[in-house]
C-alpha cells in the first residue's frame, strides 16, 4: 500500500512539474537558462493552498496599488510555479520538501527564501492544524516528552534510550500495565505524517509498524481531511491506544496530552500556538525567489511587510477558527529576515 501511495504522489508531482515547466524547457542538450521570474510591473502572482483564500483576500484588500493575481489550487503546484517562474510567492501550509528545494536549486542554483507569515490553526482541518498526542480518556497519563514519543512510535529508540512498547514502560499502572501500547496515526507519507516524522523522529521513515495502524485520506474525496477523525474514533474504542492527530476531530472518548520538546510541558491551546511554545504547532509560509546577489522584487517585499505588519496580522484575527497571527516578536523576526536580504 505504501509503495502505491508513494508512486501516485511521484506521478502527480512529475505531471505538475512537466505542465508548468514546459514553457521554459528547450530541446537539445546542455543546461537550461533560468526562467524569467519577476512579474510584470504592478502585478503580484500568489500561488498556494486553497485553504488560505480567505486570508489572502483580506491581505489583498489592504494592499493597494498592485493587482494581486491568485492561483490557490495547492501547495505542491505553488512550489512548482515558483521554480518555473510563474509565481512570485508560493504560500503553503507546510515546510517545503527536500525534493521541492532541490528542484528550485536545480533551476536557479540557490535556495528559495522562506518567510513565516501566520501560525497554523488550533483545530481547523486543512489550515495547518497543530498535531497532538492523544490517549483514551480513562488513561491516567497526562503529559509526555518528545524522547518518549519517539521511543514509542519509532522503529528503534534514540541513542541511549530503549524502545517503549508497553504501558508499564510509561509508568501507567493498573490494568494498563499489562497491555501493549496500540498506536494510531495518519499515513506516514501524508502531510501530517511527514511533519510528525520530521519533528519527533528526526525524519526517520521507519516506525513501530508492528503496533501501528495508519489511516489515509480516502482517494475518492480529495481535499477532505478525515484521516484524523478516523484515527480518533479508533482510539475512543481502544482503552490501550495512543494516537497522533489534530484537534479538529477530538471526541469525548479521548484526551490530548501536554507535550515537551525543550522547556516546560505545554498543552495545545490558542495561546501556546501563537507564543510558539507548543512543540507541534505548524505555520503558513511564503516562499520567494531572492537571488543572493540582488534584492527581492519590490512588490513582493512590500506585500510581505504588509502581511507581517499590524494590519496584516490583525486580518488573521478575523479568520475565526483558521490561521492564527504570529506573536509580535515572531513577526518582527520575519521582518528582520526581510531587512537582511540583499538591497
Amino acid at each position: 500500500m505504501k509503495s502505491s501511495i508513494a508512486l501516485r504522489k511521484l506521478i502527480r508531482a512529475l505531471a505538475v512539474v512537466a505542465a508548468l515547466a514546459s514553457p521554459v524547457l528547450c530541446a537539445g542538450a546542455g543546461p537550461i537558462a533560468p526562467p524569467p521570474w519577476q512579474a510584470p510591473s504592478g502585478m503580484l502572482r500568489v500561488w498556494g493552498t486553497p485553504r488560505a483564500a480567505d486570508i489572502v483576500g483580506r491581505w489583498q484588500g489592504g494592499f493597494r496599488g498592485t493587482r494581486v493575481v491568485t492561483h490557490l489550487t495547492g501547495s505542491d503546484i505553488a512550489m512548482a510555479a515558483l521554480y518555473t517562474g510563474q509565481a512570485d510567492i508560493a504560500l503553503i501550509g507546510r515546510e517545503a520538501t527536500d525534493a521541492e528545494i532541490k528542484a528550485f536549486e536545480w533551476v536557479f542554483h540557490y535556495r528559495p527564501t522562506r518567510i513565516e507569515v501566520a501560525t497554523g490553526s488550533l483545530a481547523s482541518p486543512g489550515r495547518s492544524p497543530a498535531l497532538a498526542v492523544f490517549v483514551h480518556r480513562d488513561n491516567s497519563l497526562a503529559r509526555i516528552d518528545f524522547a518518549t514519543i519517539a521511543s514509542v512510535f519509532g522503529a528503534k529508540p534514540a541513542q541511549g534510550a530503549r524502545s517503549l512498547r508497553d504501558w508499564s514502560d510509561l509508568g501507567v499502572s493498573g490494568e494498563w500495565s499489562r497491555h501493549r501500547i496500540h498506536l494510531y496515526a495518519p499515513d506516514s507519507e501524508s502531510g501530517s505524517g511527514a511533519f510528525f516524522r520530521a519533528r519527533v523522529l528526526g525524519g526517520e521513515s521507519k516506525m513501530n509498524w508492528e503496533n501501528l495502524d495508519e489511516f489515509a485520506e480516502p482517494a475518492r474525496t480529495p481535499g477532505v481531511d478525515v484521516a484524523g477523525r478516523d484515527v480518533l474514533r479508533a482510539l475512543a474504542r481502544d482503552r490501550y491506544g495512543m494516537a497522533i492527530a489534530d484537534l479538529a476531530y477530538a471526541n469525548a472518548g479521548v484526551k490530548a496530552l501536554a507535550l515537551r520538546s525543550d522547556g516546560e510541558f505545554q498543552p495545545p491551546t490558542r495561546s501556546t500556538l501563537i507564543d510558539g511554545v507548543y512543540p507541534l504547532r505548524r505555520s503558513l509560509y511564503a516562499y520567494i525567489n531572492v537571488p543572493s546577489h540582488s534584492a527581492p522584487g519590490a512588490t513582493v517585499e512590500k506585500f510581505l511587510r504588509h502581511v507581517l505588519g499590524a494590519e496584516g496580522q490583525h486580518a488573521l484575527e478575523a479568520d475565526q477558527g483558521g490561521y492564527l497571527p504570529l506573536a509580535k516578536e515572531a513577526a518582527q523576526r520575519q521582518v528582520h529576515t526581510l531587512d537582511e536580504l540583499p538591497k
